[in-house]
């Protein structure tokens, strides 16, 4: 690439960013738009706009999120929300205290060097993008002492993250115990989740069994149990009639639109494959019959359900939220593979299908699924590499030569050679994330929000090894295939060597992602087409609508490893080429103040973890950390100066410092603290409400009498009833 394709990549990308803020600017203040761009708000009953749409700022949205506070992000979107953005402003204070110290000392004294002048081999480029060159350590000879200032801003940067990463977990600590010990009634703070039941006594039910465990442990605050059932039949009933529901609801709707058109024609449908065979029918008489029919079929169900398909696990609840947190952090039986007592997922979170799997087919789940993670994760960097290199233009024309009239058209091959290598990763990217959540699902996770730290974790790791590495590797292996085939021991040289050339690549790579990026986020483009295409052609009742608008969460599955992605690169190319530091800081600036406003405005929590998130987060920067410092272990190396050494300790510290953060800060995260659990609530707990929040919808019935879910769902005493 050279540097007027690097300033085209940039430029282009800038405009785009401008026109895709002044389309939210007019968009947003559009009526008929409100539910793409304040959805949060509406869900919450608030006014979209605080004020009249049309004498709105344009730009009022930049203020409204600067100003927000912490507070205003939990109260409109909880807790792990503001930790993410903990995150992002940490990360930000990293790279800006970095860059303060790094870009005014270390490029001055790159520039003024004459290396590249010297080994026009010492980079990727080869001199092509010697503008760039020159303010990176490809610039420094070899055994400079110039190469002082770099070693001493490699222990910099060291000491900022190692400050501002302490600092952030002290703060997130505070934010967790605060919610948790808010007077806020929080019905999962009152159960506990138990699995790998022993055998059950000749005589005895599964109900039976664990009551009597439980109550002969905590005979004041045992309130009642329910017994985890195989719920696949049942919730297959369900789901069938919820659809019917839905289906009669729209039929209604669109009978009365033609009543109010004049014609009152009762709407019809086929009841046969996908409505175009069989019987044509009334459509509201078929689905009320339908509806009446699996409404016995369900209750039927439910009963047989709750009396003979119980399994081995079961949700346990107490009046106190002490004993529930002690509970949760003991250990009840002699062997851990009996009576495994953990915290109970928040009730939208339980994955129920995962709480009967047993201790080792967990532990068996777990091991496979991690040996077919790292085998993803190896074999994807095969295309990746191939990819990565097969797209630059250079490459292009010497694999693919009838190409080659095309592409030398100097318009396209100036946006070829600033986009190609940069989209094709990431629609690569773009595949991943949905296998991984699956992969995490499978090891037998109990709760939604485990799953997606899970997933976050694997997806991290890849794009790490197949991003950062792959693309490294394999650009600088393509193109050096012949001098490394004369002489096989110089790879690693080369390897080092291609270093600042490749920030290049990364430095489009980061620019594409924040100004196209957070345009298409701010802008909401896709969700506003979606949305307007449903409700002209698909949309017939109120549910419909409020389907095709509503946003979900903020995908912390896929966000934040893509944001520790450039966290990566950023680090790791900071003392090496300074210059990527300000597009960090861009990144991580513009994704605060756009994620902020779709915060506030468009996403609407899926659940809350109470911070859960932050120890992986934490973990991951200091993985990127550690990566850095061993690159520039490397690269120091390679460049033959004598004080190398210096840098060992490096990595050491980073090792006792993840370990001291863990052992200070991590269990508050896996567990209660009782200190929290212990403050008195202001109301006292309806027990009865808290049980029923945790009853699955499918076996959720107003009819049934408690005598029929005697065996599954326990009750303290004969006279209270659940439903």
């Amino acid at each position: 690439m050279d540097f007027s394709s690097f300033l085209t990549s940039l430029g282009t990308s800038f405009i785009i960013f401008i026109v895709l803020m002044v389309l939210f600017a007019w968009l947003s203040t559009r009526q008929g738009n409100t539910v793409v761009y304040y959805p949060n708000r509406i869900v919450k009953g608030l006014d979209p706009w605080e004020g009249g749409s049309k004498t709105r700022n344009p730009i009022a949205w930049i203020r409204e999120a600067v100003s927000s506070t912490e507070q205003d992000v939990i109260n409109m979107s909880g807790v792990d929300t503001a930790v993410y953005f903990v995150f992002l402003s940490t990360v930000l204070g990293i790279l800006f205290l970095s860059g303060i110290v790094l870009l005014p000392v270390l490029l001055p004294i790159a520039a003024t060097d004459d290396g590249v002048k010297k080994n026009v081999h010492s980079t990727t480029s080869n001199g092509s993008f010697s503008e760039l060159d020159k303010l990176s350590m490809a610039n420094i000879q070899e055994k400079s002492p110039r190469l002082w200032a770099f070693l001493i801003a490699t222990y910099w940067v060291s000491v900022v993250t190692y400050f501002l990463t302490w600092k952030a977990y002290k703060h997130v600590s505070a934010l967790r115990a605060t919610a948790l010990r808010s007077d806020e009634v929080k019905p999962e703070q009152f159960a506990v989740l138990v699995r790998d039941f022993p055998d059950v006594t000749p005589g005895q039910t599964r109900k039976q069994q664990v009551d009597t465990y439980f109550k002969s442990i905590y005979p004041e605050t045992f309130y009642r149990s329910m017994v985890v059932t195989d719920n696949k039949e049942v919730n297959k009933i369900w789901e069938e009639l919820e659809g019917f529901r839905k289906k009669l609801v729209r039929a209604e709707a669109i009978y009365e639109e033609s009543k109010i058109k004049g014609q009152g024609t009762r709407p019809t449908h086929k009841t046969g494959f996908l409505g175009l065979s069989g019987e044509k029918v009334d459509s509201i008489e078929y689905y009320n019959d339908k509806i009446k029919e699996l409404t016995q079929k369900l209750e039927a169900e439910q009963k047989l359900t709750l009396r003979e398909k119980q399994q081995g696990s079961a949700l346990v609840f107490f009046t106190s939220r002490v004993t529930a947190a002690s509970a949760a952090q003991s250990l009840h039986a002699q062997m851990a593979d009996n009576w495994t007592v953990t915290e109970a997922p928040e009730t939208r979170q339980l994955i129920w299908s995962n709480l009967t799997i047993k201790f080792y087919e967990r532990t068996i789940r777990q091991y496979a699924v991690y040996v077919v993670v790292f085998l993803t994760v190896v074999f994807y960097m095969i295309p990746i590499t191939f990819v990565s290199a097969f797209t630059t233009l250079e490459n292009l024309r010497k694999l693919l030569p009838f190409l080659k009239p095309v592409v030398e058209i100097d318009a396209l091959k100036t946006v070829l050679e600033a986009y190609l290598p940069q989209l094709a990763l990431i629609i690569f990217l773009a595949l991943l994330p949905k296998l991984l959540l699956f992969l995490s699902k499978t090891e037998g996770i109990p709760s939604g929000s485990h799953v997606i730290r899970a997933a976050a974790g694997k997806y991290f790791y890849f794009v790490v090894f197949n991003v950062f590495l792959g693309v490294t590797i394999g650009g600088t292996l393509f193109t050096a295939i012949k001098t490394i085939e004369k002489k096989p021991n110089s790879i690693l040289e080369i390897l080092a060597k291609s270093l600042p050339g490749n920030a290049t690549f990364f430095i489009t790579f980061v620019a594409l992602q924040f100004f196209v990026g957070y345009g298409l986020e701010l802008s909401r483009i896709v969700p506003l087409i979606i949305y307007h295409v449903k409700r002209k052609y698909l949309c017939k009742t109120e549910a419909d609508l409020k389907e095709a608008w509503f946003p979900g969460d903020i995908s912390y599955a896929t966000r934040v490893p893509a944001d520790m992605l450039i966290v990566t690169i950023v680090l790791c190319y900071s003392v090496i080429a300074p210059v990527i530091i300000p597009f960090g800081v861009l990144y991580f600036a513009l994704g605060w103040l756009v994620l902020r406003n779709q915060a506030l405005k468009v996403y609407v929590p899926a659940y809350e973890s109470y911070g859960r998130m932050w120890p992986h987060i934490h973990a991951r920067i200091l993985s990127a950390l550690l990566l850095y410092q061993a690159t520039m272990l490397g690269y120091f190396g390679v460049t033959k100066f004598y004080y190398t050494p210096i840098l060992i300790p490096l990595p050491i510290a980073t090792l006792v410092f993840i370990f001291i953060c863990r052992k200070k800060f991590y269990g508050t995260f896996c567990h209660t603290t009782l200190e929290v659990a212990s403050q008195e609530l202001k109301e006292t707990p309806h027990m009865e409400q808290i049980f029923k929040s945790f009853i699955p919808p499918s076996l959720f019935s107003e009819k049934l009498e408690d005598e029929q879910f005697e065996d599954a769902l326990s009750q303290a005493s004969r006279s209270e009833s659940f439903v």
